[in-house]
């Protein structure tokens, strides 16, 4: 670590802590030139994939945007905030840990449209009308009963 006082390359750990919140690291270093102290912060450091859209133009991913689709297709619809939010969850932790620097937006759609299906299905209905532009009632039909295939025997 580069002494921030005169950018001498070789400083010394005085002492480590956890914070408390356990997410960050804080150390007290002291520069073995000119004998300064000052503080580091170590932290982890996520970064969400770019989304690359149909048109081949890419965008940094945007979680606002994500809720937004999502909470358009359950709007009116019996789901708790909290369950639309361990569902966002789970779509940013795919996408993270995917590990790439880069997703089609055609796979975040797909991710949206599976926790869609399982917290609501007219919401799925929805969000699946205007994501794989329905242009008839036979599109309409042909989701509705792919709906009733993947239902379990005997379950909801």
């Amino acid at each position: 670590m580069r002494c921030p006082y005169c950018k001498h390359d070789d400083t010394q750990v005085l002492d480590t802590r956890v914070s408390e919140e356990g997410d960050s690291i804080r150390r007290r270093r002291r520069c073995n030139k000119c004998e300064k102290r000052f503080t580091t912060y170590e932290r982890v450091e996520l970064a969400m994939p770019s989304v690359v859209k149909k048109n081949g133009s890419r965008s940094e991913y945007e979680p606002a945007k994500l809720r937004s689709s999502m909470m358009l297709a359950l709007r009116k619809r019996p789901v708790s905030a909290d369950a639309v939010d361990a569902a966002i969850h789970r779509i940013e932790e795919k996408l993270l840990s995917s590990g790439e620097r880069e997703v089609l937006s055609g796979q975040v759609g797909e991710l949206v449209m599976r926790e869609l299906k399982r917290l609501d299905k007219i919401a799925y209905i929805r969000f699946a009308s205007v994501y794989k532009s329905f242009e008839d009632l036979a599109e309409f039909q042909d989701a509705i009963a792919e709906m009733g295939r993947d239902r379990k025997p005997g379950g909801k």
